[in-house]
């Protein structure tokens, strides 16, 4: 005979402190779910910086990082794999992209062209 009552906690066993409640027994049941989410976090911060990018600083390498950001978010679920070689490409295409407009921002710095 179990020790539980229909609502799914036990009754307080002889000798416990009033209010507490024994600790739970592992082993039985079902385990908790995992919390490994895979690459979908990943992919809409890669997402979402792509895009910042693209339209404040004008990053042209931010819209193909984007599409592989955003293809990245669709297929976490069905194939992990896929999607973080697809996160890295779209992280490299930003840190590019972020390299080359600061590489323009100081050459045209430096050769005069915002000079007034």
């Amino acid at each position: 005979m179990s020790q539980e009552d229909p609502s799914g906690y036990p009754y307080q066993p002889y000798g416990a402190p009033y209010g507490r409640r024994p600790p739970p027994q592992y082993g039985y049941g079902y385990p908790p779910p995992r919390r490994d989410e895979g690459p979908t976090a990943n992919a809409i911060v890669a997402l979402v910086l792509n895009l910042v990018a693209l339209v404040s600083c004008f990053n042209v390498l931010g819209l193909p990082g984007a599409i592989l950001a955003g293809l990245a978010l669709g297929r976490a679920r069905t194939e992990p794999g896929a999607a973080r070689s697809m996160l890295v490409w779209s992280w490299v295409l930003f840190g590019l992209g972020f390299v080359l407009s600061i590489g323009t921002f100081f050459y045209l710095g430096l050769n005069g062209y915002f000079d007034e």
